[in-house]
């Protein structure tokens, strides 16, 4: 239930603008069709945006256990690509959009879920956005098939 009115209150202020321009980003980046993979990304925040509460970013990989297109090394030369071409001015808008929800103490659960949000503008390629009992799972999962490894 508050997990409902805090997105539902976040829509209203501001999330759906910010999804909104998520999804002109991943338009602009789908016409230029090198742009494609992070076209992606961008539709996938874009609906994190929107909605971002009882909701985290997780790496593909972590989730599936198995390598893809994004998570090998043509998603980390993507995120480095996007990092420098768009991730680190969008994650200083988070950040500073963060800073001026936080100076009110109503503010502070915006100011985490924009906090969520840098962190997710940063190295967006590789990432899906599950429910946080889901990401919590894949994370133990993922944790179990590591200490499996070094078992062996």
């Amino acid at each position: 239930m508050l997990v409902t009115l805090l997105n539902v209150v976040w829509f209203i202020l501001g999330g759906f603008l910010a999804a909104l321009l998520w999804i002109v980003a991943g338009v602009i980046m789908a016409i230029t069709i090198v742009g494609l993979p992070w076209a992606r990304s961008c539709f996938v925040i874009a609906g994190y945006t929107a909605w971002p509460f009882g909701r985290e970013l997780i790496s593909r990989k972590v989730l599936t256990g198995q390598d893809d297109l994004g998570t090998g090394a043509l998603g980390t030369i993507g995120n480095v690509l996007w990092f420098v071409l768009a991730g680190i001015w969008l994650a200083i808008s988070h950040l500073c959009t963060a800073v001026a929800f936080a100076i009110t103490l109503i503010g502070i659960p915006f100011a985490w879920a924009h906090l969520k949000l840098a962190a997710a503008s940063l190295a967006p390629v590789g990432k899906t956005v599950v429910t946080t009992e889901e990401a919590e799972e894949a994370r133990r999962r993922d944790a179990v098939a590591a200490v499996d490894r070094y078992r062996t």
